[in-house]
Formats: structure tokens, sequence, C-alpha cells
């Protein structure tokens, strides 16, 4: 055998292991994209998938996509504070993450790095909303006058 040919050959033996080991790494890689480990939330960060009762937390939820538990961390309230406390915890968080009114002009060659997040700032009002909408539930529930009540005085219904 010649030595020319000897390396063609050796080279279409690499180029044919190359290309096996490409396919199934590309056959792994589609396997790894489709699976969905049992008890991996996904998207639903926040419960809402969990939420199929008809009652009116899980509409709530289902509604402001947010949890009271969540929105009560993100505020940093605890269930059986005020109003009030919600309140001022919003205003000072949303205060906080809100762009400065005007950026003072640099006096140095550095720019100062912004304090401000548009997105902390949205999830502090979704927070408020989200509790906001409970309470007003639990003031709606609380007003609502009792359901009527089968007396046995009452005469039986006509057909």
């Amino acid at each position: 055998m010649s030595s020319p040919k000897v390396i063609v050959q050796i080279a279409i033996a690499g180029a044919r292991i190359l290309g096996r080991a490409f396919a199934a790494a590309g056959r792994q890689a589609i396997q790894n994209a489709k699976y969905r480990p049992p008890g991996a939330g996904g998207t639903d960060v926040a419960g809402v998938g969990n939420a199929t009762s008809g009652s009116l937390t899980d509409r709530l939820t289902r509604e402001h996509r947010m949890t009271a538990d969540e929105a009560r961390l993100i505020l940093n309230v605890k269930k059986e504070d005020p109003v009030e406390k919600i309140v001022q915890n919003y205003e000072h968080l949303f205060k906080a993450n809100s762009p400065p009114e005007k950026p003072p002009k640099p006096t140095t060659g550095k720019t100062p790095a912004p304090t401000h997040s548009h997105y902390l700032q949205s999830k502090v009002v979704r927070a408020k909303e989200r509790l906001e909408a409970e309470l007003k539930a639990d003031l709606a529930e609380e007003n609502a006058p009792p359901p009527p009540t089968d007396s046995p005085n009452a005469p039986p219904p006509s057909s």
C-alpha cells in the first residue's frame, strides 16, 4: 500500500467518526430540549397554573398573575399589617425604583450607574394591585347580605 492511499483512508474514517458523533449529539440535544422533569415549574412561577378552582382567591391569582403571598413578599408586609403599612411600603419601593427627576450633569468622566429599575417598579405596582383586589374582595364579602335560608314554614315550590 502506498502512503497517500493510507492517509486518505484515515481521513475518510475520521470524517465518518466525526459525522456519527455530531449526529448523535444532535439527537441528544433534541431529546434534552423536549424533556420536562416532573415538578418543573416552567414559566408558572407564581402558581397561576395551580389556581384552577372557582374560588375568589384563585380568580384573583389568575387575573393578576401573582399570589397574595408573593405580593406580600414584594411589598415586605405581613398578612395582619394594616393598609397604611402596605401603602407606605409601596410608596417607598415605587420611589426607590423610579428614575431620577433630572440627572445631574456629571462633572467627571464617569457616569453614575442608574439606580432605578422599571421591572422592579412594575412588580411593586402589580403587588399593590393584587393586595388591593384582595382587600376589596374581603370588604365585599363582609358587606354582602347573608344568603336566604329555607325556613320550615315556607310552602313547597309549585310545579
